[in-house]
């Protein structure tokens, strides 16, 4: 199985980006962990903050891969250009989240994936991921 873990914006950050929201763990640490828990699962990641960059990992894994983990970060909430590629490709997403997007601003309940993913996952910090994988085993 191959599954691909896209993050968007800002989520190269973590470990130093509010951790009192996101935590202390970088993703790269945590990801080392996900490739030892899982280890009979192809697993990639990819991080871009540009929009466009997304869209294009999104069209070139989505017909080939057997899941995407898609954190999407604030692009979430604005673009319909990613929500239109995950529409448009035959591999599942799982929208994740590692805040609880509901319990902050208005601007984070709406989501341009949600529709078209095949679930999400919101809240439960670094362990979003893990449980994202787990919807594919």
């Amino acid at each position: 199985m191959k599954i691909i873990i896209i993050n968007g914006p800002n989520l190269n950050l973590l470990g130093k980006r509010e951790p009192e929201v996101y935590g202390n763990e970088t993703f790269d640490s945590y990801f080392e962990k996900l490739q030892l828990q899982f280890p009979t699962i192809s697993l990639e990641h990819f991080q871009s903050n540009i929009e466009g960059e997304l869209i294009s990992k999104i069209q070139e894994v989505g017909f080939t891969y057997d899941g995407i983990i898609l954190n999407a970060g604030a692009y979430t909430h604005t673009s319909i250009g990613i929500g239109d590629a995950v529409k448009a490709i035959t591999t599942p997403v799982v929208e994740v989240h590692i805040s609880n997007t509901f319990a902050r601003e208005s601007f984070r309940h709406q989501s341009y994936i949600s529709p078209n993913a095949k679930g999400v996952v919101i809240g439960f910090g670094l362990m979003s991921y893990e449980l994202g994988i787990r919807a594919f085993e």
